[in-house]
């Protein structure tokens, strides 16, 4: 992780996450919870979309995970309450914690592994 804002500069799209943190955002899905990734085929084990109007450096819209949500959305609000930052590409992606989500019980929310 960067520590000064001159680190920071080489990471636009961890600048551009780090603007949603603590916000309420909407996402719409792209890929529902237990539907495959297309070319690897993995299972989504949380739905997982983008943020509409918002480009990231990909030149795609900004991704987030939703976390939370027992079945499958088309879309949700919720509040990013955090970042996976993405070392060895500028494509970082946001973590939304679906509203109505109990907060303060931890064990609501999918750990995920990569």
């Amino acid at each position: 992780m960067p520590s000064t804002e001159d680190e920071l500069a080489d990471f636009e799209s961890l600048r551009l996450a780090l603007s949603f943190l603590g916000k309420t955002v909407k996402v719409v899905v792209d890929r529902p919870l237990g539907s495959r990734h297309p070319p690897a085929g993995f299972a989504y084990p949380v739905n997982y979309g983008f943020i509409p109007g918002v480009l990231a450096p990909d030149g795609e819209d900004l991704d987030a995970y939703l976390v939370g949500l027992p079945t499958p959305v088309a879309e949700e609000t919720g509040l990013c309450i955090a970042i996976v930052h993405r070392l060895y590409e500028d494509d970082d992606k946001l973590i939304v914690a679906a509203d109505g989500l109990d907060r303060t019980d931890w064990s609501q929310v999918f750990w995920l592994t990569f």
